[in-house]
């Protein structure tokens, strides 16, 4: 259940959509807050950073540290249990109270963290301090499109300091289930799972997969350790009632999820229970194709900055990813390659459900050191980790345009960290392919991915009607690879193109090139959308961009996510099926 603790809480919905328990608590809502001490003058709605109207402050106000509290109750169902305090992000470095007793710290802006705070409650009304230090001049710093200074400008935007995820308590026994990393094994049809328990080493974990209803297999295995790990073959004679590549594959076109519920048992009792599930789906690169489940699938994606006008990196409501979603499938879209940005595990669980793909990414830092390095690995690895089971996740990208690695082309130093991330990135997930440095300058990649704003279609035509005009061309002046390294038959998509901004309404802004008219954005967008499409070597693309953002105004929709032009005129010119004519509404 959650408990309300008799407050209007935004944000409430359940946090972490892919590892579900009955019993916790949503401590979204308003807080106590105050600017660099800890006086706490103001109210603040979490999970809103105060930059944004939603928060409630609504300030542009430059502040490095930021203070939050708030008091609650247990509900009684919770009480006489272990309780663990979540954090679904708070940027960048923060520290946490409990009653006034130091919990934990956490670095890192965009994944999140959990402390046990049992030892240090009370009976009756509890209180949890933060402190969250946010550097505006640090560019070491995983940051994205947080700008460091006060006015957003160009390809950058307002900042976003201290809590932005939701914030929620969870009640769970002595022994419990901790995660359970899914693999699923699709050219097997089974599913490896590898479980971690806390609390207890001699329990039993009864493992129960459906489909629709059915249920397909049920195992229960001893651990004898709080680790371990094994296999489900799933029923063939339950599976004859369905076509496996047809009927029970994960695809955009067929989004369909295979139901997990865990018990915990010590002693034959029932400590622990959790529902999940997972996706029968492979993405795979074999002789210089992309798959989708053993087949050739060409990916039309978007770049999905996940920002918002009234709540910035927050999503204002659940039902934004919701909607964000469907209008991308509308205009003939079957993903995004999210930008610059670890998105809530919200709008991935939806991702899920919808059928939509996900490329991941980690916002990047913009100066190359030794703290850079860490910083940007540990949180990447977090964000590996945490996300492993979505099926929507179809890629890796932990570097973009040699954000971070300025010098990569000739710099054997930062060509080693592309190259390291890549393998790290391996080494805990070796089902998705991992992009080396998306945009250019690749060095070990799985992908040859190309950024290319060029938006005359005589001069797109010409550079992607061969492999050897695509690799001899230099879109912004970068050469496809560093210094050292080369092309070995990768598949090939164009990851950043197009950016035509198109004003709606008063806002001004900018773009890579410029309409005035309906009628002239639909020519242009079919301008660069047709020569990749016609290309005999490009695999996908993925068009700049959903949505305006703030200054740019170069998105299908507007920052309010209003149509610019028909979407079936979208979706007909992603299709290949345009016929020139762009009617109104």
């Amino acid at each position: 259940m959650q408990a309300e603790n008799n407050k209007i809480i935004p944000r409430g919905e359940y946090p972490r959509p892919q590892f579900v328990r009955d019993l916790w608590m949503s401590l979204n809502g308003e807080w106590d807050f105050s600017f660099e001490s800890s006086e706490f003058d103001l109210k603040i709605q979490v999970p809103y950073a105060y930059q944004s109207r939603l928060s409630g402050i609504g300030s542009d106000r430059i502040c490095d540290v930021v203070w939050y509290r708030k008091n609650f109750t247990l509900p009684e169902e919770m009480s006489g249990k272990k309780i663990l305090l979540h954090f679904g992000a708070v940027d960048y470095l923060c520290k946490v109270w409990v009653n006034g007793q130091y919990m934990t710290s956490h670095e890192g802006g965009h994944i999140g963290f959990e402390t046990e705070i049992t030892g240090a409650l009370k009976e009756g009304e509890n209180t949890v301090t933060v402190m969250a230090q946010d550097r505006m001049a640090d560019l070491e710093m995983p940051r994205g499109k947080q700008f460091w200074e006060k006015e957003s400008a160009g390809i950058f935007y307002t900042r976003t300091t201290g809590i932005w995820q939701s914030v929620w308590l969870e009640a769970v026994e002595e022994g419990y289930l901790d995660h359970v990393y899914i693999t699923p094994d699709f050219d097997h049809m089974k599913a490896e799972f590898q479980y971690e328990i806390k609390g207890a080493k001699r329990a039993c974990l009864k493992t129960q997969v459906s489909f629709e209803g059915c249920e397909l297999a049920a195992v229960t295995v001893d651990a004898e350790r709080e680790e371990g790990s094994f296999s489900i073959l799933l029923d063939q004679q339950i599976l004859s009632k369905w076509n496996f590549q047809e009927d029970m594959a994960w695809s955009p076109e067929n989004p369909r999820l295979f139901d997990v519920t865990y018990t915990l048992l010590l002693d034959g009792k029932a400590v622990d229970k959790v529902t999940s599930y997972f996706g029968m789906r492979k993405i795979s690169v074999e002789n210089g194709r992309l798959l989708l489940n053993n087949r050739p699938y060409y990916q039309k994606l978007l770049l999905d900055q996940g920002y918002w006008r009234d709540s910035l990196l927050t999503a204002p409501a659940d039902e934004d990813f919701v909607k964000d979603i469907e209008l991308a499938k509308t205009m003939g879209f079957n993903g995004v390659r999210k930008h610059q940005k670890i998105e809530d595990p919200r709008f991935l669980y939806h991702a899920d459900k919808m059928g939509f793909l996900v490329w991941g990414e980690i916002a990047a830092a913009y100066v190359y050191s030794r703290k850079y390095v860490k910083r940007i690995t540990t949180e990447w690895m977090d964000e590996i980790l945490r996300d492993y089971n979505h099926p929507c996740i179809v890629a890796w990208t932990p570097l973009n345009e040699s954000w971070g690695v300025p010098n990569i082309k000739d710099n054997i130093e930062q060509q080693s960290h592309s190259a390291a991330m890549i393998y790290l990135t391996k080494s805990l997930d070796a089902t998705r392919p991992v992009i080396s440095n998306d945009g250019w300058e690749h060095t070990c990649t799985d992908l040859l991915t190309i950024h290319d704003y060029e938006w005359r279609r005589d001069v797109l035509e010409k550079r992607y009607s061969s492999l050897e005009n695509i690799l001899q061309s230099c879109p912004s002046g970068r050469p496809p690879f560093a210094n050292g390294w080369e092309y070995k038959g990768q598949p090939i998509l164009v990851t950043e193109f197009g950016g035509i901004s198109y004003q709606k309404g008063e806002k001004e802004g900018w773009g890579y090139s410029n309409a005035v008219s309906d009628d002239d954005f639909a020519r242009r967008y079919n301008d660069v959308i047709s020569p990749l499409l016609d290309s005999p070597c490009v695999q996908g693309f993925c068009y700049t961009e959903l949505t305006d953002v703030e200054q740019e105004i170069n998105g299908l929709l507007t920052y309010d996510r209003e149509p610019k032009i028909p979407v079936e005129v979208i979706k007909k010119i992603n299709e290949g099926e345009w016929d020139g004519v762009c009617k109104k509404d």
